[in-house]
């Protein structure tokens, strides 16, 4: 029985460090958080039923994990070249200036709605959180095979 779960924990551990030294899977889990949070904003927004403080904490958290997933993408995990799926274009790494620009436009849109949502005027709210989804979608366009 000892046995077991000693192997049973030794597999899980293994695999939990392949997940961590896996960039493509490292950057998928964090856009996946990208997404839960600007989904919850998002439903916020269009009812016009903003929970401030709920918000708030919502756009602290995106602009804590805008700063993660740029460092998941060394050369030669692009489509085609990485031993798992991504939708990474090559852009990425033939533009690297173009491709730090982009990140650092959504970094700061981020860190924005961030001071804005912690202010809790809505109004500037709705337009922050709209400048955000600009500058993804700006970003998915030129990096990102949809």
């Amino acid at each position: 029985m000892k046995k077991a779960l000693m192997l049973s924990l030794c597999a899980v551990l293994a695999s939990s460090a392949f997940a961590a030294t896996d960039p493509v899977s490292a950057r998928q889990d964090i856009f996946k958080q990208f997404k839960k949070d600007a989904a919850a904003m998002g439903k916020m927004v269009k009812s016009d039923a903003i929970n401030k403080e709920e918000f708030s904490k919502l756009a602290a958290h995106l602009d804590a994990i805008a700063q993660q997933p740029w460092q998941h993408f060394p050369a030669g995990t692009a489509s085609g070249q990485a031993a798992r799926k991504t939708d990474a274009k090559a852009e990425i790494w033939s533009k690297p200036a173009e491709w730090t620009k982009a990140a650092d436009a959504f970094k700061a849109e981020t860190a924005k709605l961030k001071q804005i949502a912690a202010a809790g005027d809505t109004a500037s709210i709705k337009n922050q959180f709209g400048a955000v989804q600009k500058s993804c979608k700006s970003c998915h366009d030129a990096f990102r095979k949809d």
